[in-house]
């Protein structure tokens, strides 16, 4: 874990929102000393949701907290707390979730989307911690990938730095070649069952995810491209799956064309459970860092 002058001796509150679920927790000294994991209704009104959020952080909320950050699965204006067209809340399309936030708490909050939040979560509490250069893959339902440079979580202008999964590949885009969905779409196979098939050795399970395994490399080799990381970190439910394609993806990865690129890269998979609510207090942290 990072040790710096921009980590604070009180508590910072971080929160995940997932569509139905919302996670959150009181983070002090490194340690989730307060968690909660409550469901909210994703399809109710904008107002409704907004008091769902604000209900859940209140049950963690004293007054010497630091500041609390959100991650939520949808573009954000990370200057301005802006959330956009938040994935399973219909109801969101444009939320200044950061402004009323401060608000209604009278203290720092900053907001940035999911997969940010597993980049950052993990150079501060996980696997990147010893690493200046990174990214963190979220592979599921969706695809995206946050971006650490020189120790910093880099956002682009419109937070839509790390979206290689809307780079074009083969006839759609990476997105639709990487996640859990392909296998139902292309082969007609649902993920649970493709998995359990995999365990039991069956082959065309196997040959399925050798398939995957190629793909997958494709998009990190995009990743490589665009950012050149020391690590990549990958979290989401694709990491289950991760045994059965590691080595074609290897195997597929030695043939970028810089050598060294990938004889110094890492790839890990996230294990800690609590990452996207680590990576959602650790915004206030990269944002000490930049200040």
């Amino acid at each position: 874990m990072i040790k710096d002058l921009t980590r604070p001796n009180q508590p910072v509150i971080g929160v995940y929102l997932g569509g139905k679920i919302l996670k959150a927790g009181r983070i002090s000294n490194d340690q989730v000393e307060k968690f909660l994991e409550t469901e909210i209704d994703n399809t109710a009104s904008e107002e409704t949701v907004l008091k769902q959020v604000i209900d859940a952080i209140s049950g963690l909320f004293t007054p010497d907290i630091a500041g609390i950050g959100i991650g939520v699965p949808s573009l954000v204006d990370v200057h301005k707390g802006i959330v956009y067209n938040v994935e399973h809340i219909p109801s969101w399309r444009t939320v200044h979730l950061g402004e009323l936030l401060k608000k209604h708490f009278r203290t720092g909050v900053y907001v940035n989307n999911d997969a940010n939040c597993l980049a950052i979560g993990e150079k501060y509490y996980g696997a990147g911690s010893q690493y200046r250069n990174m990214a963190g893959i979220v592979a599921g339902i969706g695809l995206g990938a946050g971006v650490i440079v020189d120790n910093r979580l880099y956002s682009g202008s419109n937070c839509g730095a790390g979206e290689f999964g809307y780079i074009p590949y083969k006839d759609r885009n990476y997105e639709y070649y990487c996640t859990t969905g392909y296998f139902d779409k292309k082969y007609g196979i649902k993920p649970d069952t493709l998995l359990k098939r995999a365990e039991k050795q069956d082959k065309i399970a196997l040959a399925i995810l050798e398939q995957f395994g190629f793909d997958f490399a494709n998009f990190i080799m995009a990743v490589m491209f665009s950012v050149d990381p020391e690590l990549i970190v990958i979290g989401g439910s694709i990491t289950s799956f991760f045994p059965y394609f590691e080595k074609p993806l290897w195997k597929t990865l030695h043939s970028f064309p810089f050598e060294k690129s990938v004889e110094n890269l890492k790839i890990k998979i996230s294990s800690n459970p609590n990452i996207e609510v680590l990576g959602a207090a650790a915004l206030y942290f990269d944002a000490q860092r930049k200040n």
